[in-house]
């Protein structure tokens, strides 16, 4: 048979068979071209074959074998991550202890290492432990984090509750608390609604205010006399006083840029007394509570200056009406040291879902022993050995005599008037506090 009959052969061959012939190797099929027609053939189904393989995204065996240690290597160094991530993550409230001292605040300030917040170690405990994931420290808001008050610089706290999403992991207090320093502790957790919110959630909180009780004493007595005691009479009259602030009045003498009209300036204060007075290392303290459903910028430690430096002598009763009109009072602001946030409330909260079989009421009952040893041991102590090195107090009450009581802050002299604004600044740097921050965050 000639080169023309055996190639016309292997065509119709080819034509029977299909595309591709496994029995016809290359040789047979691949025959040496004759003069003049260019390349050879490719192998039978050699092209074809490809396509195919191309189309049913075939990459041959190095190609997958690459693809697979990489997902081996991946799949080893996410391990750990993995098995996190199947735990489940649920919203709940922590309840926190703190001293303030040294602190500059509650809220976390991101991207600034200038002024240290108790949530800055807070956050960095979470991430180390195991129940966050290291960007939510970077973005807070990815936990849904929210703190039920903000307390200012130096300011503690014995009953603080932060509402946050975490990985509920085994031992979970005794491993945040690991990283955590002694004079921050969680002493409870309890899981709460998706949507809660410890902020908005909150109907009320109580803070007290810790004072040496020669605070009281009239100013013509020495204002730094350790051996005064306060009588039952003197502390009558603080009660009477303090008992003024009750309902519902317009506190906008008692904070900073807020005017007489302005609706959030008006708040309602439950209840403010004054505790009977101990002995502690010598030196005689009070402590006054006030339940609030919230509080403005510095409300508090105004509250307590304006009481004290009439109880003094400085200051008539009468101020404490003119305080609720439209005119600008000069009132004093106490210095942070002795404020302290002691309780939050969630009473609306319990009674719709503190009983439903899921949740349990934010009452903190079984926690109250632990609340009380850190107040013995953390805060009580911090603030009378810095009361007695620092003097905070004494040194406040030394400047009552240049607040003109007797007029409004617009019509006082102007000397008068920027000396007083003056050491109120120095005040805020000096004593304990600052200009700017607030006690706690919520609003009405």
């Amino acid at each position: 048979m000639g080169l023309p009959g055996l190639r016309a052969a292997a065509w119709a061959l080819r034509r029977a068979c299909g595309s591709w012939t496994p029995h016809l190797g290359p040789r047979l099929l691949c025959l040496h071209p004759m003069a003049g027609n260019g390349e050879a053939p490719m192998p039978v189904g050699t092209k074809q074959e490809q396509n195919k393989k191309a189309r049913s995204g075939w990459q041959g065996p190095t190609r997958i074998w690459e693809e697979t240690e990489q997902q081996a290597k991946k799949l080893k160094s996410s391990e750990d991550g993995e098995q996190q991530r199947k735990l489940p993550k649920r919203k709940i409230v922590l309840l926190m202890a703190y001293s303030g001292k040294g602190y500059h605040g509650m809220q976390r300030n991101v991207g600034s290492s200038k002024f240290k917040t108790i949530e800055d170690d807070l956050v960095s405990a979470l991430v180390r432990s195991g129940c966050i994931p290291e960007n939510h420290g970077e973005d807070m808001r990815k936990m849904s984090f929210q703190r039920c008050a903000r307390t200012d610089k130096g300011v503690s706290a014995a009953g603080q509750v932060v509402s946050l999403k975490v990985w509920l992991i085994d031992d979970i207090l005794e491993k945040i608390n690991s990283h955590l320093p002694s004079h921050i502790r969680i002493l409870g957790l309890k899981r709460v609604t998706g949507g809660f919110n410890s902020k908005n959630k909150c109907d009320a909180r109580t803070y007290f205010y810790m004072l040496p009780t020669f605070a009281f004493a009239h100013k013509d007595h020495d204002s730094q006399d350790e051996t005064y005691r306060l009588s039952a009479e003197t502390l009558g009259r603080v009660n009477r006083l303090l008992a003024c602030y009750k309902g519902t009045h317009n506190f906008h003498n008692f904070t900073s840029q807020k005017g007489p009209h302005e609706p959030s300036a008006r708040r309602y204060i439950l209840d403010m007394f004054c505790e009977e007075p101990f002995v502690r290392e010598g030196m005689e303290f009070a402590v006054i509570k006030v339940k609030g459903q919230s509080f403005m910028t510095h409300q508090i430690r105004k509250m307590v200056g304006l009481v004290v430096a009439i109880v003094k002598g400085y200051a008539p009763e009468s101020v404490l009406e003119r305080c609720w009109g439209e005119a600008k009072v000069d009132v004093p602001k106490a210095p942070g040291l002795g404020l302290v946030l002691e309780r939050v409330h969630f009473e609306k909260y319990n009674q719709r879902f503190g009983h439903d079989g899921l949740h349990e009421p934010l009452d903190w009952a079984r926690e109250e022993a632990e609340v009380t040893a850190f107040k013995e041991q953390h805060i009580y102590p911090t603030i009378i050995s810095t009361e007695r090195q620092e003097r905070s107090m004494a040194q406040w009450l030394s400047t009552l005599p240049m607040h003109n009581f007797s007029a409004t802050a617009h019509t006082a002299a102007g000397l008068g008037t920027k000396m007083v604004s003056s050491m109120q600044c120095q005040e805020a740097i000096g004593l304990g506090g600052d200009c700017g921050q607030q006690e706690s965050s919520c609003s009405t």
